[in-house]
């Protein structure tokens, strides 16, 4: 099972989704019932909700970036240490997923907001189960996980 702790910074967001983390734990339900990748096991990750100067503040602290981005991902492990971490324990902490709401706004005159924030969400909480996209073979895999778990909200 797949749980998050949401943390809403820019009450903003309010406007476009009036419980975040009620949002966020109905589409996790989804996800868990469609997906038994995790069936007899905890996973908790951090859902941080923000805007373009506290996610330009963390790019540039810890990816040296010094600009606004939509979604941050930190994994608090790699895809091999959490490999052997599923096969040792029942709770396992992901990491954090810091998601910008100005970017969605932004995207949201081409998709719908919703639509869009599941997308950002959905593709770095792939990134805490150790999913990169550098190379061209990893994020055709990445992609094709973040397409599975996006056809369970559709």
């Amino acid at each position: 099972m797949i749980k998050f702790n949401v943390i809403l910074s820019n009450f903003e967001w309010e406007k476009y989704i009036k419980k975040p983390n009620s949002f966020i734990e109905k589409k996790l339900e989804i996800i868990n019932k469609k997906d038994n990748s995790f069936k007899k096991k905890v996973i908790f990750c951090t859902l941080l909700l923000s805007g373009n100067n506290e996610i330009k503040k963390l790019n540039k602290k810890f990816r040296n970036k010094n600009k606004s981005t939509d979604v941050l991902s930190f994994p608090f492990y790699t895809k091999s240490e959490l490999k052997k971490k599923l096969k040792r324990e029942k709770e396992i902490y992901l990491g954090d997923i810091i998601v910008n709401l100005n970017k969605i706004k932004h995207k949201n005159k081409i998709n719908n907001f919703k639509k869009e924030f599941n997308k950002l969400w959905v593709h770095g909480l792939v990134h805490l189960f150790g999913h990169e996209h550098e190379k061209d073979k990893d994020y055709l895999k990445m992609m094709k996980v973040e397409k599975k778990l996006l056809s369970f909200l559709n």
